[in-house]
């Protein structure tokens, strides 16, 4: 699972060091890492899955799209097309995609969130601008996660 916040820079060449503490939520039973990248549409940031958590989604598009249809068969194409594999090299760092970079609005720092099964991939400036402020954090809390009481 993949917890918490790291900010790093961005090189010029598109390296960023992938988070130690993501790296061994990260390593499948082998002990390997195997990454892939998602530009999603509408949004702007980029989501980092392990290839096991990417099958899972590919086999959700794939069971609820239909390849006969049209409209369907280009959501199935969109999503292949926004993804890409990436390593780890040998100083710990992930090379982005520079097309994904640019639709993302990366620049120079980033911040990677984990969210559960998944890594989001923020420009550090626009994830501080999109942060739910403390007092709206704690009113959402309220309002969805009270505990029901058991009626019996």
């Amino acid at each position: 699972m993949f917890i918490g916040s790291h900010t790093c820079k961005l090189d010029e060449k598109g390296r960023v060091p992938f988070p130690a503490a993501f790296r061994a939520s990260a390593a499948s039973s082998d002990g390997q890492v195997r990454l892939v990248v998602q530009r999603e549409p509408a949004v702007k940031y980029l989501t980092i899955m392990t290839k096991a958590v990417c099958e899972q989604e590919v086999e959700f598009f794939e069971k609820s799209l239909d390849p006969y249809d049209d409209e369907q068969r280009h959501l199935i194409d969109d999503l292949f097309q926004n993804m890409d594999s990436i390593d780890l090299d040998a100083a710990g760092r992930i090379q982005l995609p520079k097309r994904f970079v640019e639709k993302a609005g990366i620049s120079k720092e980033v911040t990677f969130v984990g969210v559960g099964n998944k890594v989001k991939l923020w420009d550090k400036a626009t994830y501080d601008q999109s942060v739910m402020p403390d007092e709206e954090a704690a009113a959402l809390r309220r309002k969805y996660l009270r505990r029901k009481e058991k009626t019996t």
